[in-house]
């Protein structure tokens, strides 16, 4: 019903409402929607994130700080 798509950062990018929710007049559900869309479209920014971080860093976990000498 309601599609939220963000940037690589979660940054908000677009947000697409079915028609047919905004003809129901039910605007407290329509927020609730425009709010879930929001939060799941940046739970997979930071899921797509970290994912591609592990790639670059071979698996390590950074930050990591360097042995003092």
């Amino acid at each position: 019903m309601v599609t939220a798509t963000t940037d690589g950062k979660g940054n908000l990018r677009q947000i697409k409402i079915d028609p047919e929710v905004v003809a129901g007049g039910d605007v407290e559900m329509l927020e609730e929607l425009v709010l879930a869309a929001v939060a799941a479209a940046q739970e997979r920014a930071v899921k797509v994130y970290e994912e591609e971080m592990r790639k670059v860093s071979g698996g390590l976990n950074l930050p990591f700080s360097l042995p003092e000498f």
